[in-house]
């Protein structure tokens, strides 16, 4: 019997809950469907269209490492984006496929592990290489990392999402559940890292992490967003009421703490150029 590996363990989980899946009650694999799950995600996330910059990418080579059900990977390719799209999960793809066809748009959408690049992709060069939440996933997310730097020409923008170690969302969960972990913090956050709880990998990042992480490139920037403010089960219900703490905080101060304790690093970054 073959044992079964880390990545294995990663793609079983994501094939049975596919991420945001559940964003819409209408008819799956439907126009309704998707631009719901799309709307529900930009509206939570909105930092994620600001970070994408969609906009920016017509005609432009494009490479995303972990395509999801592919709401960022349509908007690449909507406008205008030469979009190649990988992830590790057969049932992703296969929604992110149906999505393309549903809205008769192309990209080139490959199932395969991004930890392996070099087996998947020829030596073509990409203009921006993106990656939203997914490479934290990874057993060993470095060789994604060193993965990529054969892909880039000197112009080519890389932005990558990981989650923080020291987030709102890392420290609620370890002061409400850590006891269910002898109040270890790591393990508390990996634990609830997701809302599908059971996620085998899901690594989390300090400011110090991410410099050792992207050492061989450029750094651009590294910046914190992303706090959810919505009450939990009213949000599985498509209401979006705010808890509230979050309801009297003034937008200013808000967007100030997702700063500092946002769960999302947004990093942008350029391989090195020789001197």
């Amino acid at each position: 019997m073959n044992k079964i590996t880390n990545i294995d363990k990663v793609k079983q989980f994501w094939n049975f809950r596919p991420c945001n899946i559940k964003h819409s009650d209408k008819p799956i694999n439907t126009k309704e469907y998707y631009d719901e799950v799309e709307k529900k995600k930009y509206f939570v996330e909105p930092h994620i269209p600001q970070f994408a910059e969609f906009k920016k990418w017509t005609n432009k080579n494009v490479l995303e490492i972990g395509c999801g059900i592919g709401t960022d990977s349509i908007n690449f390719a909507r406008n205008g984006a030469k979009l190649t799209t990988i992830d590790l999960s057969e049932k992703l793809i296969e929604i992110c496929k149906k999505r393309f066809e549903v809205f008769n748009l192309s990209a080139d959408i490959i199932c395969g592990d991004c930890e392996k690049l070099n087996n998947i992709l020829n030596n073509q060069k990409f203009d921006l290489i993106y990656s939203f939440g997914v490479i934290h996933h990874s057993p060993e997310p470095s060789k994604i990392i060193e993965g990529i730097q054969k892909y880039c020409h000197k112009e080519t923008v890389i932005k990558i999402m990981l989650y923080s170690f020291f987030s709102f969302k890392t420290l609620e969960a370890w002061i409400k559940y850590g006891w269910r972990f002898n109040f270890s913090f790591k393990k508390s956050i990996e634990y609830y890292a997701e809302a599908q709880l059971g996620c085998p990998i899901a690594k989390t990042y300090t400011k110090n992490n991410l410099k050792n992480l992207f050492h061989e490139f450029d750094i651009i920037s590294i910046k914190k967003d992303h706090i959810f403010p919505y009450k939990i089960d009213d949000y599985i219900k498509q209401k979006y009421n705010k808890r509230f703490i979050f309801k009297i905080l003034p937008k200013s101060i808000f967007k100030k703490l997702e700063s500092i304790l946002g769960w999302h690093w947004l990093i942008e970054l350029k391989i090195k150029n020789e001197k």
